[in-house]
């Protein structure tokens, strides 16, 4: 069994699936793939998901926008991610930590205001404060008016797709406690459920 070398890269990385309820999901799928830019991130998709890694502004400039295309078919939609900093030997693809900060997604127009629900849970690696990091970020997204309350192992967030994922982000960017630390999150992102229209 090798030996595990912690990295020293700060690369950000997200394994989402996006699953669009309809019979047309492949043509969906494909359709917001091909849609985005992904110059700047490494990118690899497989029959269950998709990888892209670099720099954090890039990871979630390039999530973001696939579902925002995907959510724009209007079907039920759903993106289900897991975004990474600072797994021990994660330096794959350091060479788009280079990028320079410029996002390429940046206008997705109307589908921005889609309507979405999230739930997110975060999991501050190997800190001792790590209650400590949630409740801030729980604070954070109070402030920008997208929280929504708790449900058993993660905090709901509702608003426009782009207020949702701004939260994400914010969320995910100051909970990192260090140029060490290991930090994960979880996110569900839903738009157009049929069950939000009983509420």
């Amino acid at each position: 069994m090798s030996e595990l070398v912690c990295g020293t890269s700060r690369i950000v990385g997200c394994r989402f699936s996006v699953f669009p309820m309809t019979d047309r999901f492949v043509e969906v799928i494909m359709g917001a793939l091909h849609s985005v830019d992904t110059t700047k991130v490494w990118v690899q998709t497989d029959d269950v998901s998709t990888c892209v890694r670099g720099r954090m502004e890039h990871v979630f400039d390039v999530t973001r926008a696939i579902f925002a295309h995907a959510a724009a078919s209007g079907v039920h939609t759903v993106f289900q991610g897991t975004y990474s900093i600072g797994c021990p030997g994660d330096t794959d693809a350091d060479v788009y930590m280079d990028e320079d900060p410029t996002l390429l997604n940046c206008d997705i127009g109307k589908h921005a205001d889609i309507e979405t629900a999230c739930q997110f849970a975060l999991y501050p690696l190997g800190t001792d404060n790590y209650m400590e990091v949630i409740y801030n970020e729980v604070h954070r997204a109070k402030a920008a008016g997208t929280f929504n309350g708790s449900v058993h192992y993660a905090s709901r967030l509702d608003g426009a797709l782009s207020q949702v994922f701004e939260s994400l982000e914010n969320a995910f960017q100051h909970a990192i406690q260090s140029d060490h630390s290991h930090l994960v999150m979880t996110a569900v992102v839903s738009a157009h459920s049929p069950s939000a229209k009983s509420k």
